[in-house]
């Protein structure tokens, strides 16, 4: 499929008579997509059942017209101010149970039912309306779907929908009861009409209680955007497209993907930066004009999992943001190279966010590929440059990867709901795995537990809380060597220490006997170089030990082609297990230079320069912000 490169569109924001320039512009800058619609609401039904479609219906024309592929996004994201007087009960409640209100963006409980079918009724009167134009060539669902943390509600209509869901999953009280074990501290119910949301307690709530509402929030945000994708599908063949966020793991994305044609998400990595990582402040200082070299990688990877192996980049930063605690620039030569990278991951389309920049409300400081008086901002003739060299490029069919890296979001609520020390995190734990496999210029696959792994040659699974069966024989039936643990299938879904103890591994005899977190200026120096930090488990094992710390104690277990690793490991420890892996899969490594990454697609293998200074690496000299890529 052709790459191409797209930009996100307000005509309601810019006077009809620049509409027809805009588009012009756009086609001579290279691009091929617009997206349009997704905030529109209050200008396409400014009260309620008075439909103002004709301004967008000539926008779609003036925009096709000129040889621009049109995706539109349902407008759910922002309700407008009359639909809180129709239900003035479909704003979210946070954990405090206050009220967040109108005034922005995602102001809407997914458990409301009335606006659930409000939602349903503005898709179908989309789909309708646009499903057979030719200029409309996609559609996103809603936008951004948990951004500013909306997916958890604690409303009413919440309560009342996770009674209902807890109902349904366990069909009697008493087997809720069971499977939470509250006869512990008498917490037992006699209806599902007496259990609350598990917010406002003394002190911890039931962590199966807690884990059980992430489950039903998650399936919430599911039935959203399946409501919308099965309307539009009704209506129109355009794939169907939503925009998920870096870091937002509040709902299963995998699951949202079953109703997706393609997945999309966008990036910002300057903000991200800034804003999801816990690297120190050498490293943020380090990257903070380029972004981390891995971030926008990892989710390249999880979003073409999500996507069934198509996927693009929604919204890219084209300058300084305006939400993060710092915004710089990028450094000339960024959005190139974040558009190589993404198409290097397999990507269709890089869209751009935005055409012009605000003059106007919350986002007048994010910049665009437009200065607000119209004069072309830096990005553009980065823009332009990309659609050139796109024009040459040959197109290349994905690689397979011989690494598959398993995300599973479940556990990342697990460990949210029991963390067992402070700041400590699965996306982070699974992140600093994938940096780690980078940084020895490996291409990884991002899977969910439930893909098929059988041909890979080395499959990481690490800090999985639960696993069934079928994953754990599946991972070990494909002959791949298997990397488990820390933390692996460590309890029941129920939330509970299973029996037989952890991490319970078929042909690795190998038991968790206790766990202890720690602090982080005190890390346990790791026989050989390196350290572990912040988490260690103790196991008893008649399995060989391939590394243990200085006193010991074991650290990783093996047996055959499975390993079990009992602690959270530092860069060096980190590196010298993967190595270690890696050999014994005869997966081939090399040791990439700081701040450059390697990736290949096709017969071409493209290195990116993310740090400050130029680098060597394969012959070529490759300067700050570059791309190079050759036939391999």
């Amino acid at each position: 499929m052709k790459r191409t490169l797209g930009v996100c569109y307000y005509p309601e924001h810019w006077e009809e008579a620049d509409w027809a320039t805009d588009a012009a512009r756009m086609v001579e800058a290279g691009l091929s997509w617009v997206r349009i619609g997704e905030f529109a609401w209050s200008r396409l039904e400014p009260r309620a059942g008075d439909l103002q479609f004709d301004w967008l219906d000539r926008a779609i024309e003036v925009l096709g017209s000129a040889g621009l592929k049109v995706i539109l996004g349902t407008p759910t994201a922002t309700p407008p101010r009359w639909m809180l007087k129709k239900h003035p009960d479909m704003l979210a409640l946070d954990e405090q149970r206050r009220t967040r209100g109108f005034g922005s963006r995602r102001h809407y409980c997914f458990s409301h039912q009335g606006y659930r079918s409000e939602s349903r009724r503005v898709t179908e009167l989309f789909a309708e309306r646009y499903g057979a134009n030719p200029h409309v060539a996609a559609w996103q669902t809603d936008n951004e779907y948990g951004c500013h943390d909306t997916t958890l509600s604690y409303s009413d209509a919440a309560l009342k929908g996770f009674r209902d869901w807890l109902a349904q999953t366990y069909q009697s009280i008493d087997a809720l009861n069971r499977a939470w074990a509250n006869v512990f501290w008498s917490m037992e119910y006699s209806n599902f009409d007496e259990i609350d949301l598990p917010v406002l307690t003394v002190t911890d709530p039931n962590p199966a209680h807690l884990m059980d509402f992430r489950r039903y929030s998650s399936a919430q945000v599911v039935a959203f955007n399946a409501d919308q994708a099965r309307i539009l599908r009704s209506h129109s063949d355009a794939p169907v497209i939503h925009n998920f966020m870096g870091r937002v793991t509040e709902f299963d994305h995998f699951e949202i993907g079953e109703d997706l044609d393609i997945a999309s998400w966008d990036s910002y990595p300057l903000g991200f930066l800034e804003d999801r990582m816990e690297d120190d402040a050498a490293h943020k200082a380090a990257y903070a004009q380029q972004g981390d070299p891995d971030f926008q990688a990892f989710h390249h990877d999880l979003y073409r999992a999500v996507g069934h192996g198509r996927w693009w980049i929604m919204e890219q930063q084209p300058g300084p943001v305006n939400w993060a605690p710092v915004n710089p620039a990028p450094l000339p030569g960024m959005s190139r190279l974040w558009a190589w990278e993404a198409f290097a991951h397999g990507a269709e389309t890089v869209c751009f966010f935005r055409w012009r920049q605000a003059p106007f409300a919350q986002e007048q400081m994010h910049a665009g590929l437009l200065r607000t008086d119209s004069a072309d901002a830096p990005a553009l003739r980065e823009v332009r440059q990309v659609a050139e060299e796109l024009s040459h490029a040959k197109e290349q069919a994905s690689t397979d990867s011989s690494v598959a890296l398993i995300f599973d979001y479940p556990s990342n609520w697990a460990w949210d709901v029991q963390p067992q020390g402070k700041g400590f995190s699965y996306f982070r734990l699974v992140f600093e795995v994938y940096r780690g496999l980078r940084k020895l210029g490996l291409d990884v696959d991002v899977v969910s537990s439930n893909s098929d792994v059988s041909d890979y040659a080395l499959i990481l699974a690490p800090g999985q809380f639960s696993a069934s069966d079928s994953q754990i024989d599946a991972m070990i039936e494909s002959g791949a060597v298997c990397l488990f643990g820390p933390r692996f299938n460590s309890k029941t879904p129920e939330f509970s220490i299973p029996d037989p103890l952890p991490p319970n591994i078929k042909g690795l005899p190998c038991k968790v006997t206790h766990v202890e977190s720690f602090r982080a200026d005190m890390p346990r120096p790791v026989k050989g170089g390196g350290s572990v930090t912040h988490w260690m488990e103790h196991v008893e094992t008649s399995a060989s030990v391939s590394f243990e710390l200085d006193d010991g104690t074991p650290l990783l277990v093996s047996k055959g082609r499975s390993h079990y690793l009992t602690g959270w490991l530092d860069e060096l420890a980190l590196a010298r297990v993967l190595k270690d892996l890696c050999a014994r899969a005869d997966v081939s490594v090399v040791d990439m230079p700081e701040g450059v990454r390697q990736r290949h697609l096709g017969d071409l293998k493209f290195v990116f320069n993310y740090s400050r200074d130029a680098r060597e690496f394969d012959g070529q000299n490759i300067p700050p912000a570059g791309v190079h890529w050759s036939k391999i």
